[in-house]
């Protein structure tokens, strides 16, 4: 039991590391700027953010949510995807144990929260995160397990091949373009991860969310639909309950 509680703390601590850097690339990567250089700093005055004050989490309370040398306001999102993040991974480690299974889970749902905040505040997801996250899908896919090094290929492909379509279709019905390039990407990555049924089962429940929560809204003030959020929540939701989903489904077409 200890030996357990350790493993979930230990995860729970990188995780909210993982947090910290994800919220760099998440304010970082849509302004092409580099991940590595300024380190950390300010977004008011730029001043360079001591060790001490980037712990996740802490470090923003300890603080009060200020920065050390302007005391302006930090946004309260950088804590909350520390704690998000952080608390993922503990729930990945405490689910599957210290296994790769339990790696990839956590890797996955990092990744789905990086595009779903990038596409929400820029309509932008970062090829860092989709195909970064392809080439991570397929390298996990070989520890054996599920998917499979093929069905993480073939999910791949058909994530891809059937956005892409879907893009093309829309394309030459409303002649112009019906969906970006990153929603496209990142369906490929979703493939790798959760394979061609959960690729299927993503862009059902996608479209199910944008069209009941943000269809009515983007009716009537005609903004663009940042359709990579409700992907992101589509992919996590498969990811959680995808199994039970696909069984309740067939459990109720096969019944007479």
């Amino acid at each position: 039991m200890f030996a357990d509680a350790y493993v979930v703390a230990a995860a729970a601590a990188v995780g909210a590391a993982i947090g910290s850097f994800l919220n760099v690339c998440i304010y970082r990567l849509p302004r092409d700027l580099s991940l590595v250089h300024p380190p950390s700093t300010c977004p008011s005055c730029a001043t360079p953010i001591r060790w001490f004050d980037n712990v996740p989490v802490f470090g923003w309370l300890w603080l009060r949510g200020r920065c050390r040398s302007c005391r302006n306001r930090i946004s309260p999102r950088y804590p909350l995807v520390e704690a998000a993040v952080g608390a993922w991974w503990a729930v990945s480690a405490w689910q599957w144990g210290p296994t790769l299974d339990a790696l990839s889970a956590a890797i996955f749902g990092t990744l789905l929260l990086g595009i779903a905040l990038t596409d929400a505040e820029h309509y932008i997801i970062p090829h860092e995160f989709t195909l970064g996250g392809l080439v991570m899908g397929l390298l996990l896919s070989l520890r054996g397990g599920w998917p499979s090094a093929l069905e993480a290929l073939l999910g791949a492909f058909v994530g891809f091949a059937v956005l892409y379509g879907v893009a093309w279709l829309g394309e030459k019905a409303f002649r112009k373009e019906a969906m970006g390039g990153g929603d496209i990407n990142m369906m490929a990555m979703v493939g790798a991860f959760l394979g061609w049924q959960g690729a299927f089962l993503t862009i059902f429940l996608g479209a199910l969310v944008g069209s009941v929560i943000f269809g009515p809204m983007a009716w009537r003030t005609r903004k663009l639909v940042p359709f990579g959020v409700f992907l992101a929540v589509g992919a996590w939701v498969t990811l959680v309950a995808g199994d039970q989903l696909l069984a309740w489904y067939l459990g109720f077409v096969r019944a007479p």
